[in-house]
């Protein structure tokens, strides 16, 4: 928790577009410092010239967040140049929707995980001891996904959900081990948000190949068109850190199947009750 964001320095991985280069513009508002990381230079540059018009002090620094290295030298850089680091959006991620579990390749495998989930990881491995240096309040917020809570069938999510149910765990782990200390922790869940996530293919590391993004993918383009502005969930994002939020959710129609799938559960678990009653 942060009660006030004014003069606190943050660092926004995919901070090129969609909900990075929203947060970014979310945190301007607030006054914060800002160091925006992305794999995709220019759109760096086009995010950095939008927030500094805002009046917000601002650096870009490329990133490729699967790779360790690349995540490790850019703490060392923005360390080094704007000093005190107190918010980190582990933010940068991939859509893989519309194919079939068995038919994702071991490259696509490779590359939604490294950057849906490395990612994450590479991120607090590199900035958590930052973020704990200054002794002051600090935060970090995991970009997951409202499909960290439930695999959408009609769209075949798995893939992409299941690195996002991997981002709900990792960031309740970290909520339980900074418990007590001055780091708080969220994860962001939103559902549809105007980006161009489904056109992930451009934000994809060389070496992994090229790389095209699958038809039924780029037909959800437009089932997110009307979805909140990137701009709104970084307002959501800023409210969460002030307030110290865990769950922070947007789109509150999506309790529904949520609580179909927790019902399930709870099935499962009296299922396992009866069977344990009549088998001792």
């Amino acid at each position: 928790m942060i009660p006030n964001l004014r003069g606190h320095t943050a660092v926004i991985t995919g901070a090129g577009s969609g909900i990075g280069q929203g947060v970014a513009l979310a945190f301007a508002a607030e006054g914060m410092t800002l160091a925006l990381c992305d794999i995709r230079a220019e759109a760096l540059e086009e995010t950095l010239a939008l927030v500094t018009a805002r009046g917000a002090q601002a650096i870009a620094v490329p990133m490729d967040v699967s790779d360790p290295a690349s995540v490790a030298q850019a703490a060392a850089r923005i360390s080094a140049e704007l000093g005190d680091i107190h918010v980190l959006c582990n933010n940068a991620g991939i859509a893989m929707h519309g194919v079939p579990v068995a038919e994702v390749t071991e490259e696509n495998w490779d590359w939604v995980i490294g950057v849906n989930v490395r990612g994450v990881i590479n991120g607090v491995h590199a900035f958590l001891p930052l973020l704990q240096l200054h002794g002051g309040p600090a935060h970090i917020v995991n970009t997951a996904s409202i499909g960290g809570f439930q695999v959408n069938a009609g769209f075949r999510t798995g893939p992409y959900s299941m690195t996002k149910y991997a981002v709900v765990a990792l960031s309740e782990a970290l909520e339980q081990e900074l418990a007590g200390t001055s780091v708080g922790v969220s994860v962001l869940a939103p559902a549809a948000v105007a980006t161009g996530i489904f056109r992930s293919a451009r934000a994809r590391p060389e070496r992994l190949g090229p790389g095209q993004d699958n038809p039924t993918q780029l037909a959800l383009e437009e089932l997110i068109t009307d979805g909140w502005a990137p701009e709104r969930v970084g307002r959501r994002v800023a409210h969460a850190i002030r307030t110290g939020e865990f769950y922070v959710f947007t789109h509150v129609a999506m309790q529904i199947p949520v609580e179909q799938r927790h019902a399930r559960i709870q099935q499962g678990f009296a299922r396992a009750a009866l069977w344990s009653a009549a088998n001792p």
